[in-house]
């Protein structure tokens, strides 16, 4: 990995490419996406059918676009009982943290003439997307379903790719623990498309959720108003701040689990110890090619990798907040002394015991986080993504009389005489 210093003059110029990695989309992207989900909205199913069969060689009209219970019940089957267990305490502390985030509808009385408060609903069906190409990832069933059935959502609808037919056992059965209520086996903007507009199978939701690849991520945002969307996540990141204690070995492998993610993703390394920086340089080496999935690692750390050099964590600290990355790591001897400092991260991780893989998978906060410095104004996948929220307001004859005044003033003021009209038709004396 190569080491950088934040005081050299050329440091922003080298960062950029870092920085900028996932900002372009290739060409013919957006051009291909809105085909598709031209073509879905118009034919629906047939749609669905021809892409499937073209993107992932499945005939729909032979297996059929929705998963059968039995499929599931089978599927349940192949999984061990250890995987099964970890699947289920996953499940249970991600709901469990997700249950701290509710809110409940509220009255005010303070005034005894008008009261006003906000009344918290559960959306009605919601479609989460799960990955199924180069991977598969149960885990995001996990953090996509639970919020939403802990939130009340009245059902949930799950879409996920099985290339040449293929249906990954852990998946269905992270749906089933996750209680995901129906599942198609389709994927890609196909996917977006059926769950946005809806088709003769798939039913039409009001939000979806869930990553994807750059065509699922440039369907989610040219159907967003058709349908609310959690975000649009970019390549994968990860962030760690060191101030020379702890072990290189783990800082290394820490780095490498993000860019086993895929080619684009980023790990970087922001140290107080020239020591550490080359120590954890030479660890990289000695555990990536160790890695099943070295290639793409490797391609990760030579092209979106960096050792950076801080003088102290102050500096450090604001650096990373520059970025705002999706995972942040304060792997110091005092996290909780430096997390004063930082004030945008996905989520952040305290200490030389908390890997991020440990909020990957089960600590219970979600790992569907920001991207790409969208930290700095989004906020990980929760709780609040899947309830809407009403205003209430009810004025009594008297509050009526006591602010009507005010109401139509302000009315006339913006040129809008029905409006103000509406007030004082009431207040007319009889």
């Amino acid at each position: 990995m190569r080491i950088l210093t934040l005081s050299d003059s050329d440091f922003a110029a080298t960062f950029a490419a870092i920085e900028n990695r996932g900002d372009e989309v290739p060409v013919g992207v957006e051009e291909t996406v809105r085909s598709i989900l031209d073509e879905v909205r118009k034919r629906g199913d047939a749609a669905l059918s021809e892409l499937t069969e073209r993107f992932d060689r499945v005939r729909l009209d032979e297996v059929g676009i929705e998963v059968t219970a039995q499929e599931i019940e089978r599927a349940c089957a192949q999984v061990d009982a250890i995987a099964m267990a970890d699947l289920e305490l996953a499940a249970e502390r991600i709901a469990n943290y997700h249950r701290k985030q509710k809110q409940e509808t509220w009255l005010s009385t303070d005034e005894t003439d008008i009261m006003v408060g906000q009344m918290v609903r559960p959306l009605d069906r919601v479609g989460i997307y799960v990955p199924g190409g180069k991977a598969a990832y149960p885990s995001s069933v996990l953090m996509n379903a639970v919020p939403a059935k802990v939130a009340g959502v009245g059902e949930v609808i799950m879409t996920v790719p099985m290339p040449d037919g293929v249906a990954n056992p852990h998946v269905l059965a992270a749906a089933k623990i996750a209680g995901v209520d129906r599942i198609f086996r389709i994927g890609g903007a196909q996917a977006v498309a059926a769950l946005a507009y809806g088709t003769e199978s798939v039913p039409r939701v009001d939000k979806i959720t869930g990553p994807g690849n750059i065509y699922v991520a440039t369907a989610k945002k040219l159907v967003f108003g058709q349908v609310d969307i959690d975000m649009i996540a970019g390549p994968s990141e990860i962030l760690v701040i060191n101030d020379g204690s702890g072990e290189a070995a783990h800082i290394a492998a820490d780095l490498l689990s993000q860019a086993e993610h895929d080619e684009l993703a980023s790990a970087v390394l922001v140290t107080t110890s020239r020591m550490m920086a080359e120590a954890v340089a030479a660890e990289v080496e000695r555990q990536l090619v160790q890695l099943s999935r070295q290639v793409i690692a490797r391609q990760s750390i030579d092209n979106y990798g960096a050792i950076i050099l801080a003088r102290d964590l102050a500096e450090a600290a604001e650096f990373s907040n520059r970025i705002a990355p999706e995972h942040l790591e304060l792997a110091v001897a005092d996290p909780f002394g430096l997390l004063p400092l930082i004030r945008h991260a996905g989520a952040i991780f305290l200490g030389h015991h908390t890997p991020e893989a440990a909020g990957d998978y089960l600590a219970g906060p979600n790992h569907t986080l920001p991207t790409g410095g969208t930290a700095r104004f989004f906020s990980p996948l929760s709780l609040d993504d899947f309830v809407k929220k009403s205003s209430i307001i009810s004025f009594s004859k008297a509050g009526l009389e006591r602010l009507g005044g005010a109401i139509e003033r302000l009315a006339t003021l913006e040129g809008l005489e029905a409006h103000a009209k509406s007030v004082s038709k009431r207040l007319e004396k009889s």
